[in-house]
């Protein structure tokens, strides 16, 4: 067995039959112009998260720890892209093998370390809501050693194809779209990325299901336009956490798989601007915060209108004023009894978490 490791990219993408220009074409100046647009974007808006997550002690517990390091993830996505932005289309003939194992890796990483974030977000919110907690009861040390496991996990899957799992000792096997990268492996990597929604799929729809039969028990507690309500924002939520996955990230999964299965398929035509919706997944999730969370929307008026406040109102927090949760629950304590109150409280917190994990 041959190994190539000391070819040209060209001689990679001659074989993949993946067309490699050293001059710039339209298409690249509107790929790269675009890719640089979306991540500058993806930065601004997840470094916004992670400074209203750190600022507010609202959001001081393990499902916002868990946000904040989806936002991390996302801000390393959008780096990664400005990254290989840089380094693509023209560039991308002027790589070594090592730097174009960097390239690649970076964007597996960040990638795969944000969809395990999203299920493991939908996992906490499983445990929490049906032990009728308003907050997980996980211990920072477990969220730690949890985030450091998601991180291993996506660091792993980064590395893998330049540990072996690529295609410069097997040329038969070189993918088209990675010419690099073994097919095998970028049909594991979409096969992994499925069975990840399925089960976010799974878990969100159970939510869904015993947050309605609780809110359909609790009714006698509550008006029949609130338990209305109550579902039908639950509703907007399911959806919405799931049509933005399916929406930015299936094109591409279903690509992967076509070009590891199908060898004569053109995969090649629309497979960068694929790869940008995969990415606006990474910025999807600030907007979504900002548009169903009030006090994360507080948070972004706080950060964003800072330099503009004067010194009485910096010290008031933009005269928001963020209460604990136990604060929150004896406002809502009335006589109908501790039980029935709590389950309010949860349907409540439901819904805000469940917002605010979407993607």
């Amino acid at each position: 067995m041959v190994c190539h490791d000391n070819e040209s990219i060209k001689f990679f993408y001659d074989i993949s039959r993946k067309n490699i220009s050293d001059t710039w074409r339209t298409k690249d100046y509107v790929v790269v112009s675009l890719g640089l647009l979306v991540s500058v974007f993806v930065i601004f808006t997840n470094i916004l998260v992670m400074l209203a997550i750190f600022m507010n002690r609202r959001f001081h517990y393990p499902i916002y720890y868990l946000l904040g390091n989806l936002a991390a993830a996302d801000l390393f996505a959008g780096i990664s892209y400005m990254y290989l932005m840089f380094h693509t289309g023209p560039w991308t003939i002027k790589l070594s093998t090592s730097q174009w194992f960097i390239r690649q890796g970076l964007i597996d990483t960040s990638l795969t370390a944000s969809v395990i974030n999203l299920m493991a977000i939908a996992l906490e919110r499983h445990q929490t809501i049906f032990t009728m907690q308003l907050h997980s009861k996980m211990s920072n040390h477990r969220v730690v050693l949890l985030i450091i496991g998601i991180w291993l996990i996506a660091i792993l899957l980064g590395l893998v194809p330049s540990m072996g799992w690529s295609c410069l000792c097997n040329t038969s096997v070189c993918s088209n779209m990675a010419p690099l990268y073994s097919r095998s492996y970028l049909v594991f990597w979409a096969v992994l990325n499925l069975l990840t929604f399925t089960v976010m799929l799974a878990v969100y729809m159970r939510i869904f299901v015993y947050v309605l039969r609780k809110n359909h028990r609790m009714s006698q507690h509550t008006s029949q336009v609130k338990q209305k309500e109550t579902v039908l924002n639950l509703m907007k939520t399911v959806v919405m956490i799931l049509g933005c996955f399916v929406v930015c990230w299936t094109p591409g999964l279903v690509l992967l798989l076509l070009d590891g299965l199908c060898e004569s398929c053109d995969v090649l035509t629309y497979e960068k601007y694929f790869l940008v919706l995969a990415e606006c997944n990474s910025f999807m999730n600030p907007i979504i915060y900002s548009y169903r969370d009030k006090d994360m929307r507080d948070t972004f008026k706080h950060i964003l209108c800072f330099p503009c406040l004067g010194p009485q109102q910096t010290g008031e927090f933009s005269g928001v004023h963020f209460n604990t949760v136990k604060q929150e629950a004896r406002k809502t304590r009335d006589a109908d009894g501790e039980q029935a109150n709590r389950g309010q409280l949860v349907l409540k917190e439901t819904e805000n978490m469940l917002d605010s994990s979407e993607s």
